[in-house]
């Protein structure tokens, strides 16, 4: 497990909201076709880190950064942000399917990048509807809105909005944290097999579901300043079972967080 090519590798990285620092000195590096939890006490800067991979923190005015975040080898602050988040895509807490159809919802990324032909649109649709494992459950009723669907649905809706655009790495953000224990399973069972195809990082809050969906961990906390650091990172079973750090021992079987 311990084996692998890297796709994105953190060096030196750290973030500020004006005069307040969020993350520091963080260096980690995450493997492709890979799954990554993070992990950590509210607060410590895990969704602002994740956000980071697609430069979503850029669209707020006082963000300062240092460090580099390399993707594929090249530094992303040195790329066009709208090429980087086509490369890079996002599933949030909250399923946020649009007021549209669910062909609509899924076509909306390809067509902002100029793809128009109504047959190519068509055949990207259901395949990443199928990536999703979705199709099935929607093909008779493309046409209706993606409101209309259950949360559990929603999520894989948006999952396949993301995939829609043909992306490299995958970044999800607790999405799980708004479903039920069933919707929930069949999250965590299409993300092992989209790892396949992608490199995926997920923040959640929820130890078993870290435990069992993610190859690799990363622990972080909040220091003393209420910056946000990486106290651990490692293969998911030895963060688990093996800490090396008393910190994430402490975390890990509820001692504190």
């Amino acid at each position: 497990m311990e084996n692998g090519t890297a796709k994105l590798t953190v060096k030196n990285y750290s973030l500020c909201y004006g005069d307040f620092q969020a993350l520091r000195g963080i260096n980690v590096e995450f493997k492709e076709n890979r799954i990554t939890s993070i992990i950590g006490p509210s607060g410590c800067g895990k969704s602002t880190f994740l956000r980071t991979f697609n430069r979503m923190n850029d669209l707020i005015p006082s963000v300062r950064v240092e460090g580099q975040v390399i993707l594929d080898g090249e530094n992303i602050f040195d790329q066009d942000p709208v090429e980087l988040r086509r490369r890079v895509g996002m599933v949030f807490q909250k399923p946020n399917p649009f007021p549209k159809s669910i062909f609509d919802n899924v076509a909306y990324g390809p067509r902002a990048h100029g793809i128009r032909d109504r047959a190519r649109l068509t055949e990207i649709v259901e395949e990443s509807l199928r990536g999703a494992v979705l199709w099935d459950e929607v093909k008779d009723d493309l046409h209706k809105s993606g409101l209309t669907l259950s949360g559990g649905q929603q999520q894989r809706l948006c999952i396949a909005r993301a995939l829609a655009v043909e992306p490299e790495l995958i970044l999800m953000d607790e999405p799980a944290s708004a479903l039920d224990p069933i919707a929930t399973l069949h999250i965590e069972e299409l993300i092992q097999t989209l790892k396949e195809h992608y490199t995926i990082i997920i923040v959640t809050h929820n130890m078993q579901q870290a435990a069992r969906a993610s190859d690799y961990t990363a622990f972080f906390m909040m220091n003393e300043d209420r910056s946000g650091s990486l106290v651990e990172f490692g293969p998911t079973q030895k963060i688990f079972t093996n800490p090396q750090d008393r910190r994430t021992e402490d975390y890990i079987t509820g001692r504190f967080g």
